[in-house]
């Protein structure tokens, strides 16, 4: 007798084969889907860390003076989640490459004067050349403010001990390595300090001070006459007519209101990870998002408008990243005897002026004190336009809590409710360039104060300690006679 056969439940017939095909290739298809994107995202993520470890580890061995693997260990491995032991460093006498599964690599070049350029992809000939600068002489420091750093009242010198103390151990790898500290009051070294392996002498990271330093720049082009911050910025991109990006000032780009997509939440494949470490030209990179919101309605951080502002003033200069670096070390840094300054390029020859300025930290100090000051150097010297500090300093309509001026970080929130400010401990004067792993120049003009504090912290949040630093140099200078 033949088996009954049941319409959708024959095992075998056609009726069973159809619905496990419409089961199984579905499934296989989203299988294979995921696993593209999966691999692709492994990938993404590999160069990425790659592209970090050869930058960084470069800048930091041959600007710094640091060793690379120590680097490697102790800051890089944090940076990238552990992921360490994937990547090899291999450095010679001028370069750092990084190697990375699945054959990714990724080689950073040193040029003197000029700091470690990542290639990205391009081969080194074709990387936009620079002229060589003479390397950075620790002696002009010594000669300016003596042979040994200066120490302070015991108040000062517990609020420095206390910056540099790790946290308590909760489990969680937390690290603040506190590199350097340095206190000007009045214009005056009142303290500074060093870990290990550090000095006076060392040029260390900017991360995203450099988008305060890269503003300094453009406001030395406003009073020269070369920079225009009210009118639409001059990007080749946004050129076309009917293009609504082409209403996007200068002055947007500086308050982070451009209105452009960006994506700056720090991952392995966001926008600002693949733009600093996977492409060779940032301006470009960035230059090319679409809008996310109408110009000027909307505050978002974002370190792509840092490197179109980059790309506009070299522009400015027919181009040429010598003649721009020519024209700030002239113009700005130099009268103000800021002479460790070096901006390090993209492959496109672009300062990136979103993350990769080093400097002493007494330069940095000193670059705080100019802005305390209303841009006067030593001697009296303008180097800023008469307004520009206010300028930078007056909060950005829509950022949270009045936090955010041109390219620099504010206090101002709510001066009856210090919880609502970006620093509670803090007064609302006080302003700031912030970079990531803990560094800072922070400038309390009604104390007469600039605070530096530089390190390799993780995670990038109060971790650092330097609001508490601030609070406790501000206690101990009233405490002064």
């Amino acid at each position: 007798m033949e088996p009954q056969r049941h319409p959708g439940f024959s095992v075998g017939g056609r009726v069973a084969e159809a619905r496990v095909a419409r089961f199984v290739v579905p499934a296989v298809l989203v299988l294979g889907v995921g696993l593209a994107f999966a691999a692709h995202f492994l990938a993404t993520a590999l160069q990425s860390g790659a592209g970090f470890a050869a930058k960084v580890a470069c800048s930091l061995h041959f600007v710094s003076g640091q060793d690379p693997d120590a680097v490697m260990r102790d800051y890089i491995d944090h940076e990238i989640l552990g992921l360490g032991f994937l990547i090899g460093l291999e450095t010679d006498d001028r370069s750092v490459t990084a190697h990375a599964p699945f054959g990714i690599r990724a080689r950073a070049v040193h040029r003197p004067g000029h700091g470690c350029t990542l290639l990205a992809g391009v081969a080194e000939e074709r990387i936009v050349p620079v002229d060589p600068r003479p390397p950075f002489d620790g002696e002009i420091l010594t000669r300016f403010f003596g042979p040994e750093p200066k120490t302070g009242s015991a108040a000062v010198e517990a609020a420095i001990d206390a910056a540099f103390a790790e946290p308590d151990d909760d489990g969680s790898g937390r690290i603040r390595a506190t590199k350097a500290v340095v206190v000007l009051h009045q214009g005056r070294v009142l303290a500074e300090r060093y870990a290990e392996g550090y000095s006076r002498d060392t040029p260390m990271l900017s991360w995203s001070m450099a988008k305060s330093v890269m503003a300094a720049a453009v406001g030395a082009m406003v009073l020269d006459g070369r920079l225009d911050l009210k009118a639409p910025a001059a990007v080749p991109e946004w050129q076309q007519p009917g293009d609504p990006r082409g209403a996007i000032t200068l002055d947007m780009l500086l308050r982070a209101s451009s209105g452009l997509a960006f994506d700056e939440t720090y991952s392995a494949t966001n926008d600002v990870t693949r733009m600093l470490f996977t492409r060779p030209d940032t301006g470009a990179f960035a230059a090319a998002k679409p809008l996310a919101f109408a110009p000027d309605t909307h505050w978002a951080y974002s370190s792509g408008t840092s490197n179109i502002v980059s790309r506009l003033a070299v522009a400015s200069f027919d181009h040429d990243p010598d003649a721009f670096g020519a024209f700030v070390r002239e113009r700005f840094s130099e009268p103000c005897q800021i002479r460790s300054v070096v901006f390090e390029p993209d492959a496109a020859g672009t300062p990136i002026g979103s993350s990769f300025v080093y400097m002493t930290p007494l330069d940095w100090a000193r670059f705080g004190e100019v802005h305390r000051v209303g841009g006067i150097c030593a001697g009296g010297r303008r180097v800023l336009p008469e307004d520009w500090v206010t300028y930078v300093t007056t909060p950005t309509p829509h950022a949270p809590q009045r936090r955010y001026g041109g390219h620099w970080w504010l206090n101002a929130g709510d001066a009856e409710n210090p919880a609502d400010r970006f620093w509670p401990k803090l007064p609302t004067d006080a302003y700031g360039a912030r970079g990531h792993s803990g560094q800072w120049v922070v400038v309390v003009p009604s104390a007469e104060l600039v605070v530096v504090r530089l390190g390799l912290s993780w995670p990038d949040d109060s971790n650092d300690g330097a609001e508490q630093l601030v609070a406790d140099i501000l206690s101990a200078v009233k405490e002064q006679p």
